[in-house]
C-alpha cells in the first residue's frame, strides 16, 4: 500500500500545522517552505493538491505574520507581502523540479537529503534574485552583490529544509508503518 486510508487528510494537517511553525520565533531562512514543498510533491497522489495545499497554508501564515506579528511594518492590511512572489515562485520551481526527477520516487535517507539540497539551492537562487530586483543595483555585479549577501541565510535554509523534511517524512512514515499494520492498535503506544 502507497499511502494509507485517510493520508490525504493526515497529509494536509502535517503541512498545515508545519506552516504555522513559521510563527514561532526562529532563526531567519529556518523555515519550512522547502520540506513542505517536498513533502506534498511526495505524498500527494493528485499533484495539483501538491500546489493548492501548501501554497493556501504558507499564504494563510503570511497573513498571520504580516497583519500581526510584523504589522507594525505595513500600512494597512496586506494579502500578499512583496517577498512572497518569490517565496511562491521557489516554492513551485521546488515542486516542478523533484517532481520530475527521481529524487523523491523512493523515500530513503539518501534521496531526500538530494532533494533537500536541490530544494534549498533553488529556494537560494530564487529568493535571492527577488531581492536583487528590490534592492540591488541591476547589473551582474549588483547579482552576484546579492547572492554573496545571501550566503550566510543559505546555511539557515539547508538546515531547516534537513529539519522539516526529517520530521515530516518522518512522522509520516512512522504513520504509514502502524497504519499499514492490522493488528496495530492504540493499546500498542
Amino acid at each position: 500500500m502507497k499511502n494509507p486510508k485517510n493520508s490525504t487528510i493526515i497529509i494536509s494537517a502535517l503541512i498545515i500545522i508545519t506552516a504555522l511553525s513559521r510563527l514561532l520565533p526562529h532563526l531567519p531562512n529556518f523555515t519550512p517552505i522547502g520540506g513542505i514543498a517536498l513533502f506534498g510533491a511526495a505524498y500527494f497522489t493528485k499533484k495539483y493538491w501538491a500546489f493548492i495545499i501548501p501554497f493556501v497554508a504558507l499564504w494563510a501564515s503570511d497573513l498571520i505574520l504580516n497583519n500581526v506579528i510584523y504589522a507594525q511594518y505595513f500600512d494597512g492590511f496586506v494579502f500578499f507581502s512583496s517577498s512572497f512572489y518569490w517565496t511562491v515562485a521557489a516554492f513551485a520551481a521546488i515542486i516542478l523540479i523533484v517532481s520530475n526527477t527521481k529524487l523523491l520516487n523512493k523515500i530513503k535517507p539518501i534521496n531526500l537529503l538530494g532533494a533537500s539540497l536541490t530544494a534549498s539551492i533553488i529556494f537560494f537562487l530564487v529568493s535571492n534574485f527577488g531581492v536583487w530586483m528590490s534592492m540591488y543595483p541591476k547589473t551582474f555585479a549588483g547579482l552576484m552583490t546579492c547572492y554573496t549577501a545571501g550566503i550566510p541565510f543559505f546555511w539557515n535554509t539547508l538546515a531547516g529544509d534537513l529539519f522539516y523534511v526529517t520530521t515530516l517524512f518522518g512522522i509520516f512514515e512512522v504513520y504509514k508503518y502502524y497504519s499499514n499494520k492490522s493488528e496495530w492498535s492504540y493499546n500498542n503506544l
